[in-house]
């Protein structure tokens, strides 16, 4: 099916169907008949020729740091919803929390055209800088705040130090496990704010307090054990994900610790695992999937916008803590 045939099924010219399907004028009555014929033969309009007429692609790269993170998928879930009913396709690629995977998939989605980008990272180095600084088409940050650019994040830093107070008013040795510095929502901003509510409780800075983690729930097991090793008193431990915190809590029932008469523990992610690991997980719960709907609606913006009238908006989330057993609800 072409768009002559198109045009003859419809009684019409060639003209007037080219401008029906680039958005042009066409009387509503000449609209209705194109329409009733495009559905009754299920004709798809070339998208190379339309990309060649408008420049655009209607693709959007979406760069994510883990592709089976509980957190990332709602988040893709809801980029995925907002772009799909706005007729924009998902070019996603996954880099495994591997700094040098990001800068390449940001040249690659660059050198392809697609018309935009959303961007997952957890660090951002001055060759992240530098690639986005040379972007001929509009990027939103997700996850992380960075100036200068359009940005939806999460209140990583007022969250932990809200649960690290409500915490500290129950335990008086509290402990935290944590990721990479080098991430400044997570691992920084989340860090500060544990050191920030024991403050609020009159604690004082301890970084003994605090061990590395990482993203799952093998780095959990090892923290805490290294956690204990230096406060065996230890009677409270935040972890700065719910993965680490599912793994500590193994840890600490496999050693005859009773959760949370012993050691209270608490998360950040309102996962499945926190639902399902008994006690279930006192966590926070963030807006995962509104943010990556937002992110998707912020970028969708700068295109209406063009090149011509950058806008640059921040978007910083709520979030709500869900306390659970394992701090000893009753």
């Amino acid at each position: 099916m072409t768009i002559n045939e198109i045009a003859d099924l419809a009684g019409v010219s060639r003209a007037t169907v080219s401008r029906y399907l680039n958005q042009g004028y066409v009387s509503e009555e000449k609209r209705e008949r194109i329409r009733g014929v495009i559905e009754e033969t299920g004709y798809q309009p070339s998208s190379q020729a339309q990309t060649l007429r408008t420049r655009k692609t209607k693709l959007i790269g979406v760069i994510i740091p883990k592709i089976d993170s509980h957190t990332i998928s709602r988040m893709v879930g809801g980029i995925s919803t907002v772009l799909s009913r706005e007729g924009y396709q998902l070019l996603l690629a996954n880099t495994e929390n591997n700094e040098q995977e990001e800068l390449k998939y940001l040249k690659l989605f660059r050198e392809n055209h697609v018309d935009g980008v959303i961007l997952s990272a957890t660090i951002f180095t001055k060759k992240h800088i530098q690639v986005l600084k040379d972007y001929q088409v509009p990027v939103v940050i997700l996850g992380q705040y960075l100036p200068g650019y359009s940005c939806v994040y999460q209140d990583d830093y007022r969250a932990a130090r809200e649960l690290a107070a409500k915490m500290a008013k129950k335990c008086s040795c509290l402990c935290y496990v944590g990721v990479t510095l080098r991430d400044e929502a997570v691992g920084r901003g989340r860090q500060e704010g544990f050191f920030d509510g024991l403050r609020e409780a009159g604690r004082e800075r301890d970084e003994t307090l605090v061990a590395e983690g990482s993203f799952n729930v093998d780095s959990g097991i090892k923290a805490v054990a290294d956690l204990l090793g230096r406060h065996p008193k230890m009677d409270g431990l935040l972890c700065a994900t719910d993965d680490i915190a599912v793994g500590a809590i193994l840890y600490l029932k496999e050693h005859g610790k009773r959760i949370p008469e012993d050691i209270m523990v608490a998360g950040f992610g309102d996962t499945e695992l926190a639902r399902i690991v008994e006690p279930n997980l006192t966590t926070v719960h963030f807006y995962y999937k509104t943010s990556g709907e937002e992110a998707a609606r912020m970028l969708i913006g700068l295109l209406e916008l063009g090149e011509e009238s950058p806008v640059y908006r921040e978007m910083k989330m709520g979030f709500k803590i869900v306390e659970r057993g394992s701090t000893g609800r009753t």
